[in-house]
């Protein structure tokens, strides 16, 4: 399960969308399905799951999120490097 956090939602008017009409949670069948929702939703900004913490007592996998600041806007340009979860 992802829960989709208010960065993502201020970055991206897809995931606002999804929110005001499903709700702030999203149930994938494998990480990689919820990767490839968040591609979906990241238009100028990019959004990304990120893993939720072990301590995390919340029923969610991950977190969908945006940088709140956006020092790196642009889509169209090389990018400055990806995030990668540990483990995989």
């Amino acid at each position: 399960m992802v829960a989709v956090k208010r960065s993502a939602r201020r970055a991206s008017a897809a995931a606002g969308e999804w929110v005001r009409d499903a709700g702030a949670r999203r149930d994938f069948d494998s990480k990689r399905a919820a990767r490839e929702w968040a591609d979906e939703l990241s238009d100028e900004r990019t959004l990304w799951v990120q893993n939720a913490h072990p301590a995390d007592d919340s029923p969610v996998d991950g977190y969908l999120v945006a940088r709140t600041v956006a020092f790196w806007v642009s889509r169209d340009e090389e990018s400055p490097g990806e995030q990668v979860t540990l483990g995989e």
